[in-house]
């Protein structure tokens, strides 16, 4: 009776009961549910790019716009990055350097390049800022200081007097970094001088010349602090 109301033959009826879902159908509905799954597992945080090169990884042959739509018509949407704060003012008259390591990131041996950069971190109340230095041999990290100010005496000066005492100096060392005041000030130039480094400097704007310690701050941040369910406080940030 159904059938004939709905004006659906009897043997397209009996079809689908046999198969409810054509192989079509299943393959959507398992991808809908591994996205979603994906999107949950990392706290929200993976977008479309990064969904689908997880799912390729997982054996599924997806395209980053398949995923983007199937996202959407899911009604997801990764958590948007915090608030841009500018951390270091490149508008000065001071010792700039040029751009001597050019996005050469692949480095064969240890203390022949190291990269510096200072990021902010909303803590209880008021800002924290981290600088580090990596080395990009390894892509450890060989020095950090967190500090409430941002002048070269509570940022960039301690976090390379840590590093030096994590890993020794090689002759003709590149410091690279952004021409901030941080970096280009005489007081942490001539503690450059001092150990006989090159100094290397992003051009203007250009976050990409900087693309590993930028990466790594993304990562700290999305895995280790926008995951936090309170604000964290000074001693809590150095613990992680």
């Amino acid at each position: 009776k159904m059938c004939e109301v709905l004006g659906a033959s009897h043997s397209t009826y009996d079809l689908w009961k046999k198969q409810p879902f054509s192989k079509t159908e299943t393959r959507v509905y398992l991808l809908k549910k591994e996205i979603s799954s994906i999107f949950f597992e990392f706290q929200q945080y993976k977008g479309a790019i990064l969904i689908t090169r997880e799912l390729n990884s997982r054996g599924f042959q997806i395209s980053q716009g398949q995923v983007s739509f199937w996202m959407k018509e899911l009604g997801l949407r990764s958590k948007v990055k915090k608030r841009f704060i500018a951390t270091t003012n490149s508008k000065h008259n001071l010792c700039i350097a040029p751009n001597i390591l050019n996005r050469k990131f692949k480095v064969d041996k240890p203390s022949k390049v190291w990269v510096s950069d200072i990021t902010y971190i909303r803590i209880d109340r008021r800002f924290l800022y981290l600088t580090v230095v990596m080395d990009l041999y390894d892509r450890k990290i060989i020095g950090w200081h967190l500090s409430f100010g941002l002048s070269a005496k509570v940022t960039t000066l301690p976090a390379f007097e840590k590093a030096m005492a994590n890993r020794p100096v090689a002759e003709g060392l590149i410091f690279h970094s952004d021409k901030g005041i941080q970096y280009a000030n005489k007081l942490f130039t001539n503690k450059l001088v001092e150990h006989n480094c090159k100094s290397s400097m992003s051009r203007t704007g250009d976050s990409y010349d900087n693309a590993a310690v930028e990466s790594f701050f993304n990562t700290l941040k999305r895995e280790a602090i926008y995951k936090q369910t309170k604000l964290l406080t000074k001693r809590e940030m150095k613990i992680i």
